[in-house]
This record gives structure tokens, sequence and C-alpha cells, in this order.
């Protein structure tokens, strides 16, 4: 047979003794481009040994350890029920495949022959527009057979609405690599932050002895230059996404070291730095959106006046520096902190009569005056991402421009998504806002970002070197669109008349009914406590998303196998929102009835979600790809 006479071609010179030692085994591999897990691979081989009295193996035991990591069952089932003869799949019957079981309708015959083309590696095989049972396993294991919806890995939204109506990957403190109270700054921050798509970095400033530092103030966390940061963004700003990047300046410093500070962003960033308005538009009422402002590096700070006056102190090349007094009590842009006037009108609103959380901040209140100096080169340099301090949603929808911007830490905004949740959506529709972490997680920890993406907020900042649940959501999320770190928001979220709510979804949507089969794995991460290749796996499926939607579904637990586990159970959920929902599959081993050891994770947009038989890639603890580790589903939904 062809695939016979292929297998002994490809490895015959490896076996010019006729037998091979564990090392040459590994390198056959690697040869073959076969992914495979050393833990697997070990215990097969050593398996494999028993039967022998010398360390080395035979052609014959290769072709079995072979088969036992990459021929699978449950492919072969597949094959042979659309095979005419059990060892060979026309194009014909292929295409049958596509159609029925991957519900790919608007297949044709170019589309089977352009998988066998690319998938099959048998020359004869490929030829007669036929694809072997070693073609089919490498088409099930590609790409285009993943539980990520293929279309979805490039951009493919409208990228030409106004900022306001996108999500936007975010970062908070991007220069910790730990902790917040002594934990190192260190440019690898920003250079892993910019690799993962983020498109909004956090940048701390304060005085250096001769030049702008960046730290988390009044810490112990070590210190790196301004000018050494923005040479690290300069580089990194638009390697993986082309979408603008929006740096976000927590600026503490004198009006000398921000001069210093524009200087570098100007000499470093050079053209890539957006310093004047699109078109020279100064009077804009809708913001530019992010297919307008490609490559373009955009700025994020207090702002002295408006863009036209910056405008003509350009071009009178004026420098010198504003005083801005402010209320100190109102929700600080650049200062972590959530003891202030809508935290504790959140916290007591009945304390005031006839007051709410959204209402203006009352003219007989005590505040307390903050003197802030800001260099106009450096405020001139802020166009469309203007830092604006946030009052009450009354005051903004009364005074605030579309191009400024609002951060709200975590614990004012979750009390003011339960008490104003209506005003708070209908401020996102208009302002660009972002929610940061509350002070006391000195720990960096992150809260979850779902209940914030729910009624629209843009910027929801997390603690990138902190994984964890929040961060796979997060990574889940701007997985779509191309990873490109801008996802349009829902039409719902979009619409500043908008009536949606997260407990009020009425209408706004489309319900989802998704079934979920859970086949297989293969070759997952053996449990740390196993001594060979062993661990009793169990999958949890959960959907994230509004209220209404959350849930969690486990599977049985498959006893002692992480190379091969079987379930072959089926799960089903109804989605009410699954514009908003992201589906999770999460792989634990079961140490004992109270503890579990994480094994692996995949998260993605529900609307992301293949149909057909599809792979689950798995993710470890670190957010790293675990291959060839991955769980087999089979996905319907309408």
């Amino acid at each position: 047979m062809d695939e016979d006479r292929w297998f002994w071609n490809l490895i015959r010179n490896d076996f010019q003794t006729g037998k091979i030692d564990f090392e040459g085994c590994m390198r056959l591999f690697e040869k073959m481009n076969i992914n495979f897990d050393v833990d697997h691979f070990k215990h097969i081989f050593k398996k494999t040994l028993d039967k022998h009295t010398e360390d080395i193996i035979s052609m014959d035991d290769f072709r079995a350890i072979y088969r036992a990591l990459v021929h699978r069952p449950e492919y072969e089932d597949l094959f042979k029920s659309y095979s005419t003869d059990g060892k060979i799949l026309p194009d014909g019957q292929l295409l049958k495949f596509l159609v029925k079981e991957q519900f790919q309708t608007e297949a044709d015959e170019a589309t089977a022959l352009e998988i066998i083309m690319k998938h099959e590696p048998i020359d004869e095989v490929r030829k007669k527009r036929q694809m072997s049972f070693e073609g089919f396993v490498r088409y099930m294991n590609s790409d285009e057979c993943s539980v990520f919806k293929i279309q979805h890995k490039t951009v493919y939204q409208d990228m030409t609405q106004p900022l306001c109506d996108y999500y936007i990957s975010s970062s908070h403190n991007t220069y910790l690599l730990s902790d917040q109270v002594m934990g190192p700054s260190h440019l690898w921050g920003y250079t892993s932050a910019l690799l993962k798509g983020c498109r909004c970095l956090e940048v701390d400033c304060w005085d250096g002895n001769n030049e702008p530092m960046v730290y988390h103030g009044h810490t112990l966390t070590s210190r790196i230059p301004f000018r050494s940061v923005i040479h690290v963004i300069d580089k990194y700003a638009f390697m993986s996404s082309a979408y603008p990047l929006i740096l976000s300046l927590e600026n503490h410093c004198s009006p000398k070291q921000q001069e210093a500070m524009a200087d570098c962003l100007k000499s470093i960033l050079g053209e890539k730095l957006l310093s004047l308005p699109l078109g020279g538009d100064v009077n804009m009422t809708r913001l530019p959106s992010p297919e307008a402002l490609k490559f373009k590096v955009l700025i994020k700070n207090k702002k002295v006046g408006t863009i036209e006056e910056s405008l003509m102190r350009v071009d009178e090349d004026c420098h010198g520096e504003v005083e801005e007094i402010s209320d100190s009590d109102a929700q600080s842009d650049d200062e972590d902190s959530d003891d202030t006037v809508p935290a504790r009108l959140a916290r007591s609103p009945s304390k005031r009569k006839g007051a709410s959380p959204h209402s203006s901040v009352p003219p007989h209140k005590r505040t307390k005056v903050r003197r802030v100096k800001i260099a106009l080169v450096l405020s001139d340099l802020v166009i469309y991402t203007k830092s604006q301090t946030f009052v009450s949603f009354d005051h903004s929808l009364q005074h605030q421009q579309c191009y400024e911007n609002n951060s709200i830490g975590e614990v004012v905004a979750r009390k003011l998504a339960k008490t104003s949740v209506k005003e708070f959506i209908s401020h996102t529709t208009r302002f660009i806002t972002r929610i940061f972490p509350k002070g006391s997680r000195a720990s960096s920890s992150n809260y979850s970002p779902q209940d914030f993406w729910n009624i629209g907020c843009q910027m929801v900042a997390l603690n990138f070197q902190t994984r964890g649940l929040p961060m796979e959501l997060q990574d889940g999320k701007f997985l779509d669109n191309g990873a490109c770190g801008y996802v349009l928001k829902p039409e719902f979220l979009r619409d500043c008349n908008t009536s949606f709510t997260p407990r009020n979804v009425g209408g706004y949507s489309k319900p989802m009914s998704l079934s979920i089969r859970l086949i297989s794995g293969h070759q997952l991460p053996p449990s740390s406590l196993s001594k060979t290749n062993k661990a009793d796996p169990i999958v949890q499926i959960e959907i994230y998303g509004v209220p209404e939607d959350q849930t969690r579904k486990k599977s049985s637990v498959a006893r002692s196998n992480a190379l091969c586990p079987k379930w072959n159970e089926m799960f089903n959920f109804t989605i009410q929102v699954p514009e908003l929902a992201l589906i999770r599959f999460c792989v634990e081993d079961e140490i004992s009835l109270v503890n579990r050891e994480f094994l692996g994770q995949y998260t993605l947009p529900v609307m992301c979600l293949n149909t057909g038989y599809r792979n689950v890639p798995l993710l470890s603890k670190d957010g790293a790809r675990m291959e060839p580790a991955s769980l087999f589903v089979h996905v319907w939904y309408y």
C-alpha cells in the first residue's frame, strides 16, 4: 500500500543499523514534524523496551509508538465512515465530510482539493486527488479544524467606527513584573504586553535625578528611565497590531521633567506620535476610527484648554506651564485611588437626601483643592485621549467632549454599575471609560473584567503579569478580530438610546442554543503526582457573560489516563446574549473529591466557535500553548 511504502521510505535512513535508541527516536519524531509530549513519549518508549533486553527499538516498534501518539481511534472512526475502502478518502467523500460533519455548507470540490493538496503527505495519493489516513490526521490537527473560527484569526470587523465603539485591550501598571509594593519594574512588562496585542499601556512617571523615571510611586518598586520605556514602545508598538496604541500617562512629574517627557516622545516616536488632529479637524463631534489611526501612538494625559488652543501654541512654538486647579475629591484619572466623591456617594447614597451616585457634586460640599502644574508642550501632545476627571454621569453628559476620557476605580465602578447601570451604559456609548484595579490589590491580583465589558467599558485594565482566570478571560476576549487589540462592541452597547442592561436583555440579542459533545482528550499534561504519564482528568465547560448566562458544567472523571482519555458526554447551554459570552474549557486532575490540580484551559468568545468536529488547544497557567495537548469535541449551535 502507498501509506506503508511512504512510511518506511520516510524512516529507513534513520534505521541503518536496523534499530535506534531513545535519542534517535526523539530526533526522528522531530524530523517528521510530529508534536508530542515528552512525558507520554518516554512512558510509551519505556513500555516498548520492556519487551526487549536492549535499550534500542526496531522499525516495527517505532511504528507502533508513532501510531500510539498520532493515530487516534476517534479520527479513524470518522475516516472509515466516509472512506470507500477504509484506506483512502476520495475528494468527493471528503467534500461530503466537510458539508455533513463540519457544516461547511459553502464547501465545493475546489475546497476539498485544496485541503488534499495542503495536508496529504503521500505524493501518489495526492496526485489521485485522494486523502490517506495520514493526510486526514494532519488535516484534523490543523488550524482549519480548531474550535476557533479561522476567519476570526484575521481582522474581519468594521474598523471605521469611532474609538469609543471598541473594547480595547488595556494593561494596568504595565512596567511591573509582580507585586505593586516591592516588585521589579522592567522593560519586559511593556514588551510582553505589546506582543500580546495590548493597545493601552500605563506609564507611571515621576521625577528622577536628571530624567523622568517610571515606577510605582511611594513604594519600593524599582525604577526604569522613561526614555528606555519609550524606546521599547517604539520598537514593539506595531509588531502585533497595526491599530493605534494609547499611552496612559500617570503623570507626577514637575513641569521641567514633563518637558523632558515630551521631548522623548517626539524625538523617539517621530512620525508614529499623533501630535495633530487628523485632517486639521479641531471641532470634532465624533472620535476617529482605529482604521484612521493606524500606526499612530496616542498620548492619554491631562490637557490644558482646547485642541484649537494647542494648535495655536504649536504654531507659535510656545513653552511654559499652566497650573490647573481641580477638586481632588473627584475621581482622579491619574491616581489609582478609590477614596473619591463618586466612591463615597456610591458607598452611602442614602446619606444625602435626594442624591444619587450619578448626580453632580454639590457646591456646598467641602473640597480639597489640588494644584497640578502641566507643561504646555506635553499637554499639546494630547489629542483624542484627554484625561478628564470623572464627577458624575450627569456632569459628563452636559459638559464632556467626545475626546475626553474617564478613569474609574473598580470599587466605584462596581457600585455605580449596580445603582446607575443605565446611566453607566449610556456614558460608555459616548466616552472612552477606563476601569483600573483598586489600590489594595498589593499582590497585583485582578478583578473579573466580564462585569465591565457587559456595560460597555472600553478599557478594562488588568495586571498582565498576574495569571489566573481574569487574564484568561482577557486573553480569550481579545483572540477575536485577529488578536489586534480592538473588538467592536455589540450594537446594543454602541447605541446612545439603548435601554439594554445585563439584567434586562430581552429583545437585544438572539439567544443561542449550544450543544457540545466532549469526545476525548489527547496527550494531556500528566499529574504532577504521577510517576508515569497518568492523571485523572475532569473537564469543566464554563460560560461567562451577562448574569443569566453564567454557568459551569463538568464531565465525569477519566481515571488514570492523560494520554487518550475518553468521555463522549453531551453538554447543552442556552445563551441569552452570545455577543458578550465567553466559553472556557478547563481541564483538571482530580486528586481527591475536594482537591484538583490545574492541567490546562482554553477560553474564546462564543461567537468564535467553529461547528463540527473540532480540537480545543490547551494553554498552561502562564498562557503558553501546550502542544499537542488538546480536547476533541463536536460543536453545534443555532
